[in-house]
């Protein structure tokens, strides 16, 4: 399969199924929010091992779920083909928020993004999912989005905070407490 194949020259790109658009389109903005997310998880993903590893790289297979949900012309052959995602997988996030914040102690003022190395690449990819789904909201009021997916990327930029937060406990590493005076 070749890299490079020329069809996008125009400032178009195609739809899973067929079809083109420009690159503009909200749906292609989109796919891009997520696979900047997906590659920010990557990052995560590799400063982490066990089961946070694991949690991250079902989320990263969800992505591109989503991502393809996104890229497939609604109501097409294509589209029927693609994995769904379920309201299962948003009660699954949160099922895994509740079980790292067992561990976790409980918040009592906002922290800052940061600790160690993971905590830290978990943060940005908190913010990187906020960005998607804003780009998701701005696309669901121009076409109907099944509605997990909504559900879904909102929930996990909560799994993300609640994650990064998890990474330094397990590393040992306070959370950064803001200090609203340190400006001072």
């Amino acid at each position: 399969m070749k890299i490079y194949t020329r069809s996008g020259d125009d400032g178009t790109t195609g739809l899973f199924g067929g079809g083109r658009v420009p690159k503009s389109d909200q749906r292609i903005a989109c796919c891009g929010e997520l696979d900047e997310l997906n590659a920010a998880l990557g990052v995560a993903a590799s400063l982490t091992t066990g089961p946070q590893h694991r949690l991250i790289r079902q989320v990263q297979h969800e992505l591109f779920n989503i991502g393809a949900q996104l890229a497939a012309l609604p109501g097409s052959a294509s589209a029927a083909q693609v994995p769904a995602l379920h309201e299962t997988s948003v009660q699954r996030l949160e099922q895994e928020i509740d079980a790292a914040e067992q561990q976790l102690q409980p918040l009592r003022q906002f922290i800052l993004p940061g600790g160690c190395a993971p905590a830290a690449a978990l943060h940005l990819a908190r913010t990187v999912c906020r960005r998607a789904e804003r780009a998701m909201v701005r696309l669901a009021a121009e076409a109907p989005l099944p509605p997990p997916l909504l559900a879904y990327i909102n929930r996990l930029s909560d799994w993300l905070f609640v994650q990064a937060r998890l990474a330094n406990h397990l590393a040992g590493v306070s959370d950064v407490s803001w200090q609203k005076d340190a400006a001072h």
